[in-house]
């Protein structure tokens, strides 16, 4: 096992952890953006309408984007357990 394979794998996993966790963030980040905004403007400061529609784009964005990730964590695994074998010898 040479260290350009280590990092090779430590690539692809970062690399799958960043595509799984972007869409509940970027999701998160829009919503966050959008309700502070809201608040600033009508001078509104309760914090269930800051947490609650972020938990809500979340979802929805988990649930839309669910499929897509199953596939890449799917083949993240099966690429790991195919080089078993390499990491063995």
């Amino acid at each position: 096992m040479t260290p350009e394979f280590v990092i090779t794998i430590g690539r692809e996993a970062m690399r799958t952890a960043f595509f799984i966790a972007a869409p509940p963030l970027i999701a998160a980040l829009v919503v966050g953006l959008l309700v502070s905004i809201f608040q600033a403007v009508t001078q509104i400061q309760e914090m269930t309408l800051a947490i609650i529609p972020k938990m809500v784009a979340v979802l929805v964005a988990l649930m839309i984007t669910f499929p897509w990730l199953l596939e890449m964590l799917t083949t993240y695994t099966t690429n790991v357990f195919r080089l078993v074998p390499t990491v063995v010898r």
